[in-house]
């Protein structure tokens, strides 16, 4: 066989085949590789949009914890406010259940140094007349003499 014709042959089956690749192999396989850009495409701007919205979420996340924690060192403050306050309310009851009871104390102490004083005048009245009555020898009639024991009482 002629090598011209050979070559000649297999160009024809070359275009045949290039013109067949091209009118139907090349279509749907170009077609498939747009829809594959097409999706990497959408892929890459869905990750680009959720990148957005996860910085977005996370500074909206920053601003409701500091938010957060502004308020709870405002609670604090106020609950130590509120302690301070109930402490000083309670010191100053305190200061005025101790007056008061010192008052009442000093009230009986001062009671109990008149009846002890009034005793102690019976005692020395009682006892002025036991010895007058030793030195004069005889008997003196304490009921006769009231008034002079209420005034010696009272002298002393």
């Amino acid at each position: 066989m002629n090598l011209n014709a050979t070559l000649f042959a297999q160009f024809v089956v070359f275009f045949i085949l290039a013109g067949f690749t091209m009118k139907f192999v090349w279509p749907p396989l170009m077609k498939a590789l747009d829809e594959r850009a097409q999706k990497i495409t959408e892929g890459l701007a869905a990750a680009d949009r959720g990148k957005a919205e996860m910085a977005a979420a996370e500074k909206r996340a920053q601003a409701e914890l500091s938010s957060a924690r502004d308020e709870g060192q405002k609670r604090i403050a106020d609950a130590e406010k509120r302690a301070l306050g109930i402490i000083e309310d309670a010191k100053k009851t305190a200061a005025e259940e101790a007056a008061r009871i010192i008052a009442a104390a000093k009230a009986d102490a001062e009671q109990q140094v008149t009846r002890a004083r009034e005793e102690l005048r019976g005692q020395v009245a009682t006892l002025a007349v036991s010895g007058a009555e030793q030195i004069l020898k005889r008997e003196i009639n304490s009921a006769a003499h009231a008034d002079l024991l209420t005034q010696l009482k009272a002298e002393l």
